[in-house]
This record gives structure tokens, sequence and C-alpha cells, in this order.
């Protein structure tokens, strides 16, 4: 199966990691994260997704956008000297899912090494959060119009193929340095706030649902 995604941009940049974005101290994102934080230190995954009474929807989206995307660009900087070129002609996530990635100039998606995949994806990401049209800032200034569907939604689709390449293709890197119990409670995070907000197709979790079904309880 081959899956494609628009890009927005064209990246000649070989460094993937990228400085974190960070919330400004006394803004209401800042207050939203701790308050996320503090419900994570429950144990509660499912809990800590839910959005608290009273607060809003985009808002609540948008400081999960950057957390998970911080998270995940700190991951996947790990294990990118064994992730290159040579070891991952391809992205993929696993032999039966490759992904193929679709410029707005290009009709025809192209077959991208995974660190060339995974660069684009997380500038295109990053391209986004610091559009203050798009992720504002400013309490004062809306979102725009469809944020969940439009911007969000996209975003976590496309994290996930992220994930799916570190289980399938690094994972035994990943378990060298002793980060297994740190990306499996991360990919589960992940998957409890996709699931709490309808973010991600059933189709596209189809790579990685067996261990959806591991560690995930929707009962």
């Amino acid at each position: 199966m081959v899956l494609t995604n628009c890009v927005l941009f064209n990246s000649n940049k070989k460094n993937t990691f990228r400085p974190q974005k960070k919330f400004n101290k006394g803004s209401k994102k800042y207050s939203l994260h701790k308050q996320a934080k503090g419900t994570l230190g429950s144990g509660n995954l499912k809990l800590a997704v839910q959005l608290p009474e009273e607060e809003e929807l985009n808002q609540w989206l948008s400081i999960f956008v950057i957390d998970f995307t911080n998270k995940l660009n700190m991951i996947y900087a790990s294990i990118q000297s064994v992730c290159t070129t040579n070891s991952c002609p391809v992205m993929n996530a696993g032999p039966k899912f490759e992904y193929h990635w679709s410029e707005k100039k290009s009709r025809k998606p192209k077959r991208l090494s995974a660190p060339d995949y995974i660069e684009k994806l997380l500038k295109w990401v990053d391209d986004q959060i610091n559009d203050e049209n798009i992720f504002p800032s400013d309490p004062e200034l809306p979102y725009p119009r469809g944020f969940k569907n439009k911007i969000v939604s996209p975003i976590f689709k496309r994290l996930f193929r992220i994930f799916g390449h570190v289980y399938y293709s690094h994972f035994s890197t990943i378990r060298e340095m002793g980060a297994e119990a740190h990306l499996n409670t991360l990919f589960k995070h992940f998957v409890y706030f996709t699931h709490e907000f309808n973010l991600i197709d059933e189709k596209e979790l189809q790579p990685m649902q067996l261990l959806i079904n591991k560690l995930c309880n929707f009962d």
C-alpha cells in the first residue's frame, strides 16, 4: 500500500533535529501545557488527553501538536545516525506500507528515502507551527476555520508514519539505548489522543494496529 501527502515547501537540510517550540510563560497555552503534564503524572493516559472543562478545543489541540512534535523529533534524532539513505532507501512502516511524498508542483508522488521523507515532513509541520495565521500565540487571535480537520488531523496522520518507521526499522536500536519504555509510552499517549479526538482514519493505523491493540485499552 502506498500513501501520499501534500508538501508546501522544498528542503535541502540534512539535519532533522530542530529546537523545541516552547510556550510563553504566563500564557494560556503555557498553563494548559502544565495542566496536561500534571494530568500525565497520574499515569492515566486516557484521562490526560481529555479536554478540560471550559477550555477551548483548538488551544488544547495546538499544545499537543507542539508537544508530540517536540518529543517525536527527539526520538527520531536519537536514531538518526542509523536511519540513512543506504539503510532506509524508502519511507515505510514494514514491508506492506510505503509512503511517497507529493509536492504541490508535481502530480506524481516521489519515492524518497526515509530520512529525506522525515526531514520534509518535520519541516512541513514546523513551518505550520511557526505560522501565526495557523498557530496563533496571541490568545486574542482566532484559529483558522477547520483547524482540527484541515490542520491538526493531517499533521497527526503524518507524525504517525514516523512512529511506524521507527518501530519497524529501528526498534532494535531504541531497545539497545534503553528507550523502549519511553517510546511505548509516547506512542500510547499519541494514540489515545488521536482516538479521543478522532484525528486519524482507521486505515492509516493499519501498520501499527497489532501494537495499538497490545498497548491501548479503549473499553
